[in-house]
């Protein structure tokens, strides 16, 4: 049931009661000296019950009034009061509450006797009832704020959640176009300085070869300057930016398992193909999925003995890394954003990743990747 219906079904239920408790009032009027005080009873009941009901006049004039008509007619208005306690209660007004029930009962004295609330066999009601309203309109009332509070933390803890795992997908989207900025601006700063190359013994080639020589070098100069230009407003501007002649930073996955190595974690590695088999930004990617997995079994299952398999081949990239069960750090608090930017940069690249159980308390984390279509053996374009 959502929160929209259980409104509207207390909102049901509470003029329901209150025309019961009106009914109610008529019907004791009515057993009272053969029905003497009938009119005026029935008058006064549905002004307080009309008081109740709207919401610009339960404050204050509902409790005022009710308790006003209470003091005089006592008995057959007794419920409309215990309802006006409930709501003062409810709305953290106890003084107002239990001024409200003392100045009736003690009024009431003076009122109507024969609809007097002080009588012998209604002592227990004149007294209890009040007091009960007034306890569980405060446990309600507090409850009622209680979930409120709770539901706005949550609120506030999903935004935050969102909030974080975009930052996580920015962050990674950024670190590729710096990786990605620097490795085609090796590569075109390689074809723009060839070409220049051979542009400079244009006396010795044919016009046509010279002309296209010239053309190429100021197109991949021109391609390097548009390259900085997009990927660069990409990155995080406060990082170190690239010169257009970089040498483009992949590291291989052995090394950073031999690192990992010497820092005592057990692993065991399995390669299949070499990595010029795969294209730049697969080896990249694998690259990262191995730190991050490594990271998280140093961080949740320190002293376990770690397996990482890669095959380079096509069809497709394919990297496993499986730990089995080991001790967490205790101030260890897993932010799950790591996962994010992984999902992230392999699902740019057409991938698919995977993370969880893999039985008897293992962790699997695994990726393929899809080679682009054309690309041969050796991870080029044919």
């Amino acid at each position: 049931m959502s929160s929209e219906e259980r409104r509207t079904r207390l909102v049901y239920g509470r003029v329901c009661l209150v025309i019961l408790c009106v009914l109610a009032a008529a019907l004791n009027a009515a057993s009272i000296n053969g029905g003497q005080y009938l009119a005026p009873v029935v008058v006064a009941a549905l002004l307080c019950g009309t008081a109740l009901l709207v919401p610009r006049l339960r404050w204050p004039l509902a409790p005022l009034l009710v308790t006003v008509a209470t003091a005089w007619w006592g008995s057959p208005l007794l419920p409309l009061l215990v309802i006006a306690l409930f709501d003062l209660a409810a709305d953290l007004r106890a003084r107002v509450a239990v001024t409200c029930a003392v100045t009736a009962l003690g009024a009431n004295l003076l009122g109507c006797p024969a609809t007097g609330l002080w009588k012998a066999q209604t002592y227990a009601a004149t007294v209890l009832l009040p007091l009960l309203a007034i306890v569980v309109g405060l446990w309600l009332g507090n409850r009622r704020r209680l979930l409120e509070a709770l539901a706005s933390d949550v609120e506030h803890l999903r935004v935050e959640s969102t909030l974080r795992e975009q930052a996580a997908r920015a962050a990674e989207r950024s670190r590729i176009s710096a990786e990605m900025h620097d490795v085609l601006a090796h590569r075109l700063s390689l074809i723009a300085l060839h070409t220049g190359v051979l542009a400079t013994r244009s006396d010795t080639l044919p016009a046509p070869v010279a002309q296209r020589l010239r053309l190429l070098r100021t197109t991949s100069v021109e391609a390097l300057a548009d390259l900085r230009e997009v990927l660069g407003a990409l990155r995080d501007p406060d990082g170190p930016q690239p010169g257009p002649a970089l040498a483009p930073v992949i590291r291989e996955v052995h090394e950073l398992v031999d690192e990992a190595r010497t820092a005592g974690q057990h692993i065991e590695l399995t390669a299949d193909g070499l990595p010029e088999q795969a294209p730049t930004t697969h080896r990249l990617a694998v690259y990262r999925i191995v730190q991050e997995a490594l990271t998280n079994a140093r961080k949740h299952a320190d002293g376990a003995d770690v397996s990482v398999r890669i095959d380079y081949r096509p069809p497709a990239t394919l990297a496993e890394v499986v730990n089995t069960p080991g001790t967490p750090h205790p101030d260890t608090v897993g932010s799950g954003y790591g996962l994010v930017g992984l999902r992230e940069r392999v699902t740019a690249l057409g991938g698919h990743l995977t993370a969880g159980p893999a039985g008897a308390g293992a962790w699997r984390l695994a990726a393929r990747i899809p080679h682009p279509t054309g690309t041969g053996q050796n991870g080029t374009r044919t």
